[in-house]
């Protein structure tokens, strides 16, 4: 479970904090090596050959991991009190980033001649435990001392596998050659997760990063603004709007709380939310970014890699429980509002939608052509380029929004900021997926999970629930991700699930341990910005998200939420779903639309409506909307129940 210090760092690193360290050398070197980075990236995505520079594939792997992790040591702090100075051992830790990872890099097409990974020269050993103790310390300095724990009690599994008693038992690995399988062999370091991020993360970072340097955040907010301020609760929506936005571009949850927390919440709290729920509501819908397409941050291509499926299939699936989610806030902030009597925002804060798109329509246009160059194009390693080189020459005809040296180099700072954190994670984690792919546990464990579930569906889903919400707590989204597709997905696939809504179940309870208590980051932050009592708006992101606990278990049991399966059912499990948690969000702030204020009676009624109408049979959605209209009825007959003050907590 991650520490108060654990969290604290977190939230520093996502936030682009460690940039207060990136001053005189620190700064350039940085830059250099993320300029070098991007250019390899682009070499080697076009197949450029940029002066005769074509490294293979594992080359290309180790040159990358070399200069963002050196990358990471001099931007990330090694401790709480080095975050405003660049130590002597972090020019040390970067400088042998860059040496271990050339030399492996550079006998790339030897080791895989000579399967170094199984017999190698003593210096490649050497080496490789140098590049493994490094991993190992820039996934401590980015992702905690919890993450690496588990890296490192995953990573040395090999090394004492068969003393494991029964389905943890496993082929055993001396010490040298666990050192090598997990450099050299293309399961850990170098595994799935590293060559998502070389072969598509990259891009789609460069396109956020783009889009945010020529004001592509601030539109979204004045958009957000725009068509939500002037309804009942409008601050709440268009934070919920805006967050929504700006998180699937940018993947982090920390950053898009400080990105767009400082407008959004003060402004709800000037139009009577209470500092605490305004925090609570800038946490969940920041949280819900890394489910929205069409970026969904770096665990959505890594998804699409482990199913080895198209990503735009997993934008399709993704689309419809993105919007259940979205939509599930703005049902309660606005029934919230319509309770309490708050109404929207001053006229004169509301920028004219005309004005906006007119300003702003090169940021549109640009993810439109994203969008279709990923669904209709298939240009998935090429599209976030070539969208970012449309909205950047647009946007050169745009005064406001030119790309000037100012803000060219702060893209670059953002990109390399964003992928050296990315990148020492990842490679942390890969010493998981190493560990226990090289063992041959993953697949036991899925085969006794099956075994101990007894073929009971809501068991297993119950016991995935828990394991991914907890293992959440302590790891980053796609390091909960990763290590619960290997052990989890493969059973509940293998018990008649659905495998990609498998894997978005996961991902989903995952990303929700940001908004739960005890750790609670996303709620953390969003009180920091709110002035808010931490654990208050914890509790109330928690209540707040109470329907969107539920959405998992509605597309992991029904495909068509998942836009698969015929039309026509996907339309009716569509209309019911949003009806369920329509209802749900009414029962849980009691005001029903066209209805009023509801007795505890009418909302367990509406409880047990919204319930029918989340189970996928014929039958319980006709009792479902029975039980609506009853609640209708009875509005008509008995007495309204008396209102609730506005400053009600």
């Amino acid at each position: 479970m991650t520490t108060s210090a654990d969290a604290s760092q977190e939230h520093s690193q996502e936030a682009g904090a460690p940039s207060s360290r990136l001053r005189g050398p620190a700064y350039w070197l940085v830059m250099t090596l993320g300029t070098l980075g991007l250019l390899m990236a682009i070499n080697q995505t076009f197949d450029l050959e940029l002066l005769g520079f074509k490294p293979l594939g594992n080359a290309y792997l180790y040159y990358l991991i070399g200069l963002f992790l050196a990358a990471a040591f001099i931007t990330f702090p090694a401790w709480s009190g080095a975050r405003e100075r660049v130590s002597w051992y972090d020019w040390i830790l970067a400088l042998a980033a860059l040496v271990s990872c050339g030399y492996l890099g550079h006998h790339g097409l030897v080791m895989i001649q000579q399967g170094w990974d199984f017999m190698a020269p003593t210096e490649a050993t050497v080496f490789s435990g140098i590049l493994l103790v490094l991993v190992l310390e820039g996934v401590r300095r980015c992702g905690g001392w919890s993450l690496l724990a588990v890296a490192l009690l995953f990573g040395s599994f090999p090394l004492y596998a068969d003393h494991m008693p029964g389905f943890l038992w496993g082929n055993q690995y001396g010490f040298a050659e666990t050192i090598r399988s997990h450099v050299i062999g293309v399961e850990s370091i170098i595994g799935i997760p590293m060559q998502v991020v070389a072969q598509l993360v990259i891009g789609f970072v460069v396109f956020g990063a783009a889009l945010t340097a020529t004001g592509g955040g601030e539109f979204f907010m004045r958009f957000a603004t725009a068509l939500m301020g002037r309804s009942r609760g409008g601050p709440a929506k268009v934070a919920v709007l805006s967050s929504g936005i700006l998180g699937s571009l940018s993947g982090s949850v920390i950053s898009n709380i400080l990105t767009t927390g400082p407008i959004t919440i003060p402004t709800m709290k000037k139009t009577g939310y209470p500092a605490h729920y305004a925090g609570a509501v800038e946490a969940c819908a920041s949280t819900g970014g890394t489910l929205m397409p069409p970026i969904m941050g770096a665990v959505a291509f890594i998804m699409a890699s482990f199913l080895g499926v198209p990503y735009s299939e997993i934008m399709i699936a993704a689309f419809l429980p993105a919007l259940l989610f979205y939509l599930a806030l703005i049902f309660q902030v606005d029934n919230y509002a319509a309770r309490r009597g708050l109404k929207g925002m001053p006229e004169s804060e509301i920028p004219d939608l005309k004005e906006t798109l007119k300003d702003g329509w090169p940021y549109l246009f640009s993810l439109v052509a994203l969008i279709y160059m990923l669904l209709v194009m298939r240009l998935e390693a090429y599209a976030p380029y070539y969208a970012a080189l449309v909205l950047v020459g647009i946007s050169m005809f745009k005064r406001n929004h030119r790309m000037n040296w100012t803000r060219a180099k702060t893209m670059i700072q953002d990109l390399t900021l964003s992928v050296s954190n990315l990148v020492a994670i990842l490679a942390g984690i890969g010493l998981v997926v190493g560990g226990l792919s090289y063992t041959g546990v993953a697949g036991a464990f899925s085969r006794e999970l099956l075994l101990y579930a007894d073929g009971s569906v809501p068991l297993m889903l119950a016991a995935g629930a828990v394991t991914s919400f907890v293992l959440g707590m302590g790891m980053t989204v796609s390091a909960c991700y990763i290590f619960l597709s290997i052990l989890l997905a493969p059973a509940l696939v293998n018990a008649g699930l659905n495998p990609l809504a498998s894997h978005l179940f996961i991902l989903y309870w995952g990303m929700m341990s940001y908004v739960t208590p005890p750790v609670a980051l996303a709620a953390i932050t969003a009180a920091g910005v709110a002035d808010a009592n931490a654990t208050k708006t914890g509790i109330y992101a928690m209540r707040l998200g109470a329907i969107l606990f539920v959405l998992p278990f509605l597309f992991v049991l029904n495909p068509s939420l998942i836009l698969q399966g015929e039309w026509s059912k996907i339309l009716l499990s569509t209309i019911t779903a949003i009806t369920a948690i329509w209802l749900l969000a009414s029962a849980m702030e009691g005001y029903l639309y066209r209805a009023g204020l509801l007795s505890m009676i009418q909302r367990v009624v509406l409880i047990v409506a919204g319930a029918l109408l989340i189970y996928p049979e014929p039958i319980s959605d006709v009792v479902g909307f029975g039980l609506l209209a009853l609640v209708y009825l009875s509005r008509r007959l008995f007495k309204p129940v008396a209102a609730v003050s506005s400053r009600e907590s």
